[in-house]
């Protein structure tokens, strides 16, 4: 797993979020960008940090950030996830691996002593230009929304 750094571009992508709607990085240009990657919809950690990320929502929007959440579960899986835990943002499908692949988040891990393949939690924070500006390359789901907004309200 090579994790992007501060200062590249962030690879673009197209795809589709829970709704089925086009999605795109481009989309984004002239707001800073919470990349979140997440390994699985309703998961007891993955579930804990997307509640903190929209229970943070409107602190973010103050400060014109978005929040994209990916993991490679389909479309019917990040809807039923937003539905379920009334997840206001967007959830960016990536069923084809592009995008975890693209930024360093798939790779090897461990779970009671087998070993696969699977989506690292990490989060890369993208700025107005699509440059990363930060990366948590490992994260607490109960605790990294707060981290998060704590660091872009030091920035402000």
């Amino acid at each position: 797993m090579e994790l992007l750094q501060a200062g590249q571009k962030a690879p673009e992508f197209k795809t589709i979020d829970q709704d089925g709607n086009p999605v795109s990085l481009k989309d984004y240009r002239g707001r800073k960008v919470i990349l979140y990657f997440y390994p699985k919809d309703n998961t007891p950690g993955c579930t804990k940090e997307a509640c903190a990320f929209r229970d943070n929502l409107p602190n973010f929007k103050k400060i014109d950030a978005e929040v994209l959440g990916v993991s490679v579960d389909g479309q019917k899986a990040h809807r039923k996830f937003a539905d379920k835990f009334e997840l206001p943002f967007t959830l960016v499908v990536d069923e084809d691996k592009k995008i975890v692949e693209a930024y360093g988040v798939w790779g090897l891990k461990k779970f009671m002593g087998k070993e696969y393949m699977g989506t690292n939690r990490v989060t890369y924070l993208i700025d107005e230009q699509g440059v990363i500006e930060k990366v948590w390359p490992k994260v607490k789901p109960e605790i990294h929304a707060a981290e998060v907004l704590e660091w872009l309200q030091q920035k402000a």
